[in-house]
Parts: structure tokens; C-alpha cells; sequence
């Protein structure tokens, strides 16, 4: 089952760097990347970099290794806990 999901995921990611032009006029600009990164594409590019988010997440579930990078991602908010 998280094959099939990290295969859904990756297709997801991947349509929406393809299609980042259609998601922009069906769904509008998003303020936040619009004022960070207006120079530089704004909203285009944040659809692009949550794609590729998407993407990453999708090979991750794909592979099996989605746990593992979550708790090293994690692990020094779970250890921040335990000094004392």
C-alpha cells in the first residue's frame, strides 16, 4: 500500500511542476511566496517547490525510508526532552 501511495504522491508532485501555469489560475496566488519570493517567479515557484516537496515525500513512502528520515528530521526536538 505505500508503494502505490508513493507512486500517487510522486505522479502528484510531478504534475504540479508540470502544470504550475494551470494551479496558478485555478487556485490563485499565495501571499506568503508572492512577498518572499516576488522577484524571483512568487507564486510559480513556491507551486514548483511544493511539488518537489510532494515528490521527495513520494519516493521517500516508496522506498520504506519515510520513518527513518522523519525521526532523523525530528530527532533533535525528540532528544530536547531528555537533557536534564
Amino acid at each position: 500500500m505505500k508503494i502505490i501511495l508513493g507512486i500517487l504522491m510522486a505522479f502528484v508532485g510531478t504534475m504540479m511542476v508540470i502544470k504550475t501555469e494551470w494551479l496558478l489560475e485555478n487556485f490563485g496566488r499565495m501571499s506568503w511566496f508572492e512577498e518572499k519570493l516576488g522577484t524571483e517567479g512568487g507564486s510559480r515557484l513556491g507551486y514548483k517547490l511544493i511539488g518537489l516537496f510532494v515528490i521527495f515525500f513520494g519516493l521517500l513512502m516508496m522506498t520504506g525510508s519515510s520513518d527513518s528520515f522523519l525521526q532523523w528530521i525530528l530527532s533533535p526536538l525528540i532528544n530536547a526532552g531528555n537533557r536534564g
